[in-house]
């Protein structure tokens, strides 16, 4: 147990160190190479930094202390959670011949649920955990499920439980349909 609490807190010192090292070194001619904007785009989620700025960032000690400020000046509710955007799955199950009962996202925020034998009901679920979850409900963005070639499965809002229910809308079973349309899916917030 010793040895967990001696490797946690050489961690952080180990992260301080790199942290000072990174913020305290002088480039000469060091200037804000990235717009306030930029920044807190890349904080809220909102944007990603391109490859070009994410260099220009590691390159200047001077935005890179700016963008720290910004990040410890932003509410904590804010850094909390997270931007979602989407997430997407892929069915892994081999053909087994067996019906489908559930898909899960790579992130493991969302789960598909199949019920029924024909007519299906199809049920998409947020996981509580994720750490965009209070967000989500309290928003309830219009979602869309969609499949890999881009027709939609299911389209609605999350009850309070953080699920929505809806009919299969193929003739085709489930584990037939994602097979037969790139054995992906995603789920996203519809578009306005």
């Amino acid at each position: 147990m010793n040895d967990e609490l001696n490797d946690g807190l050489n961690d952080d010192v180990a992260q301080r160190l790199r942290e000072r090292l990174l913020l305290g070194r002088a480039v000469p001619g060091d200037y804000l190479m990235l717009a306030d904007a930029t920044l807190q785009a890349a904080l809220d989620g909102s944007r990603a930094l391109t490859a070009g700025e994410l260099a220009a960032l590691q390159a200047s000690p001077l935005t890179l202390r700016r963008f720290r400020h910004l990040a410890l000046a932003r509410p904590l509710a804010n850094r909390s959670a997270p931007a979602w955007r989407r997430s997407a799955g892929m069915l892994r199950a081999a053909d087994s011949g067996a019906a489908l009962e559930r898909l899960a996202t790579d992130d493991g925020w969302w789960q598909l649920h199949f019920v029924g034998a024909g007519p299906w009901q199809v049920i998409l679920t947020l996981d509580a955990q994720a750490p965009f979850a209070a967000q989500v409900l309290r928003e309830r963005p219009l979602l869309r499920v969609t499949d890999g070639a881009g027709a939609a499965v299911l389209t609605g809002r999350l009850d309070g439980d953080g699920e929505c229910e809806a009919a299969w809308p193929f003739e085709a079973a489930p584990a037939a349909h994602f097979h037969a349309h790139g054995a992906a899916f995603a789920v996203a917030a519809a578009p306005r």
